[in-house]
């Protein structure tokens, strides 16, 4: 398989002395941005993957009817914090 060419990039000249102070032992300019690249690219396709199965998780509960209704959660919440209050006051934490 042939290789293709990014194109290049203007960076500041302090970007640019920034980068080259963080490289690795051995690693190039170019080894670096094909790395950088490479994870990003790898961190899009999971969130993107990771917003799809989220929808679709969302969708399914709609679909069958389950899931608890925000308000609920957040009372239960607020008094679990009202009791660890209470607890805190009292002196037992």
């Amino acid at each position: 398989m042939k290789t293709a060419t990014l194109p290049p990039i203007r960076v500041t000249p302090d970007l640019r002395l920034e980068l080259e102070g963080v490289l690795e032992q051995g690693e190039s300019l170019s080894q670096f941005v094909e790395h950088a690249v490479r994870a990003t690219v790898t961190k899009r396709k999971t969130q993107a993957e990771f917003i799809r199965r989220g929808i679709a998780a969302i969708e399914a509960t709609r679909r069958d009817g389950g899931g608890i209704p925000a308000e609920q959660v957040i009372a239960t919440l607020e008094a679990k914090l009202a009791a660890a209050r209470h607890t805190k006051s009292q002196g037992g934490g």
